[in-house]
């Protein structure tokens, strides 16, 4: 079962925003919903532009760490950038990369091998740096709590400028300059920038201490793009500049391996969403990384060969299909395991493992297992002592928070209230398991793990004409912070005979109310054919869409959830 949860604007907003936009209420409320309180604060928001991108030096540490850049610039010295093998390491690696080449630093790119290396600096990490000449090294997307590894680049005389964005500790590693937007005491005003966003404002201060008028970092907004698509994090505030701008470079990309991505995944004559690149472009990256070497990541962004790009965007697709055949496997045995193993009557979370799961994939298993039973889930591969582990939560669970609270258990972890990874002794596990169970049953409530759908509010779908998607085309791009809207129309009838489509999985209609048809469509819903071929009629929860077919372009209802239609019997 889904509740459906209205969101509750400010009705005397509501009423201010319908006579100031000569807009029905719904449209109102949309606003209203997402802090827009007037017109001409609607400006900025519909019309995002690069001149509101927060000035870098507002960050803690900005200028200390970009003068220290500028100066290895100078005097020809070398310069090592680390990364975290996921989209948002590799695209920060390579904004880094990119930018500082065209500066003229002598600069190299390294991602560590997952299995061998593990999360994060290390101090194998910091002998290549030696090894290459660099004196200076700057993390992408890690480092936060790097403190050993830190230790021993000092002790190697090599500064360390960390470029994160995950959640520090109260102290912070003894690095030459830390830059992450959450750190204590920095009032940078926008907190939700991912790891290459992070890179990104160094790189972009960088041109400016070097007076540069033409920032060359701006190109490669695309590359951030795609980190702040697959991390998840907020699209607001400058974010949704920087991801306006990405998807409109990504449209025509002057980047080979880009291009050649986009070919593979089947995108190069689509219009770009964020969650084009999250479902499409992010799991070929990631694979990289998950099944081998993510240093070929940030070689096809870097890379000038088109010819090269082909053959390792079409290596990474591969690998991607690869990766799907054994994430549903592990999904399956993880699945059984719940089954089997879990009682979920007193059991508020899920904590499993296995000593063959491959640890690549364990966090896109840790998703799946998560949206099937809603609540905080955490997979362990522990084909390795120490294991790793990947966590995924729900609202009202802070998955960093509660990690810390049951840390005497691991030997590492990091990351967000909602996703998270971490490292645990094969001896820890299952005091580690009752440990946080115990947390979520303190914390979670019968409510709290019931799914629910946020909708706008009801609406008639004769509503829906030429403003109406011309308004739901402006409030994008869509993503965390601003999802696509979703709506409520009461009392739809089906017009005509529904179908399955696709083996059977998802289900095909036309809705109508008031005269008004439109086609629907809803994924994985078969089990709602029932309440269609009855005739009677239905409550539907949908977003609006634009279907493209053979080049035809047409209104579709994305269904997300069906009710059948409460009855006054008063």
């Amino acid at each position: 079962m889904i509740i459906w949860r209205t969101k509750e604007p400010d009705p005397i907003l509501v009423l201010k925003l319908q006579k100031e936009f000569h807009a029905p209420e719904i449209i109102a409320r949309v606003l209203a919903n997402r802090n827009i309180r007037s017109l001409e604060e609607s400006r900025p928001f519909f019309s995002p532009d690069l001149s509101q991108l927060h000035d870098p030096f507002l960050m803690l540490n900005m200028e200390k760490a970009a003068e220290r850049v500028v100066k290895q610039i100078h005097k020809k010295g070398k310069i090592f950038i680390f990364g975290d093998y996921d989209v948002d390491g590799t695209s920060g690696v390579s904004v880094l990369y990119l930018t500082l080449n065209s500066l003229g630093a002598d600069v190299k790119a390294y991602i560590p091998d997952r299995k061998k290396e593990g999360y994060g600096l290390s101090e194998h990490g910091i002998d290549v740096a030696v090894g290459f000449g660099a004196d200076l090294l700057i993390t992408c997307d890690c480092g936060i709590n790097a403190f050993q590894p830190i230790e021993y680049a000092n002790r190697k005389k090599v500064d360390v400028i960390i470029t994160d964005h995950h959640i520090p500790d109260p102290k912070l590693p003894n690095a030459y300059a830390v830059l992450n937007p959450n750190q204590k005491n920095c009032t940078y005003p926008f907190k939700g920038l991912c790891g290459a966003g992070v890179a990104f404002k160094l790189a972009f201060a960088v041109e400016q201490i070097m007076g540069h008028q033409d920032i060359q970092a701006f190109q490669h907004l695309d590359l951030v793009t795609l980190g702040t698509a697959a991390d998840l994090v907020p699209i607001l505030d400058e974010n949704r500049v920087i991801v306006s701008h990405g998807l409109k470079l990504l449209e025509n990309p002057d980047k080979p391996g880009l291009r050649a991505l986009l070919d593979v995944s089947g995108l190069s004559d689509k219009t770009l969403t964020v969650w084009n690149l999250v479902f499409g472009l992010a799991p070929r990256i990631n694979a990289a990384g998950r099944m081998g070497d993510a240093n070929r990541a940030v070689k096809l962004f870097i890379e000038d060969d088109f010819f090269e790009c082909v053959r390792l965007a079409k290596a990474l697709d591969k690998e991607n299909s690869i990766r799907k055949t054994i994430q549903e496997t592990i999904v399956e045995e993880a699945l059984f395991k719940v089954n089997t193993e879990v009682d979920l009557d007193k059991e508020r979370a899920i904590v499993l493992w296995d000593n063959t799961w491959h640890p690549g994939v364990i966090g896109i298993v840790a998703s799946r297992i998560k949206e099937e039973f809603h609540r905080p889930v955490i997979i362990i591969s522990t084909d390795s002592d120490p294991g790793k582990g990947s966590a995924r939560s729900i609202h009202n669970f802070d998955l960093y928070l509660k990690l810390s609270k049951c840390a005497d258990n691991l030997e590492g972890f990091g990351g967000h209230p909602m996703a998270a990874g971490l490292t645990i002794s094969v001896k820890n596990l299952n005091n580690f398991r009752q440990a946080f169970i115990n947390i979520a049953n303190e914390s979670l409530s019968d409510d709290d793990l019931v799914k629910t759908l946020d909708v706008e509010g009801e609406m008639s779908l004769n509503i829906i004409d030429k403003r109406f998607m011309s308004f739901l085309h402006k409030l994008a791009p869509y993503g965390p912070g601003n999802m696509r809207p979703v709506f409520v129309t009461k009392g739809i009838q089906s017009s005509g005979t529904p179908r399955l489509v696709g083996n059977g999985d998802h289900l095909k209609f036309t809705a109508k109310q008031n005269g008004k048809s439109i086609d629907a469509i809803g994924f994985n819903m078969a089990n709602h054919y029932e309440h269609l071929i009855t005739g009677n009629p239905i409550d539907i929860a949908y977003v609006i869409e634009e279907n493209e077919w053979q080049g035809v372009k047409s209104i579709q209802l994305n269904i997300r959830d069906i009710k059948p239609m409460k009855v006054n019997t008063l």
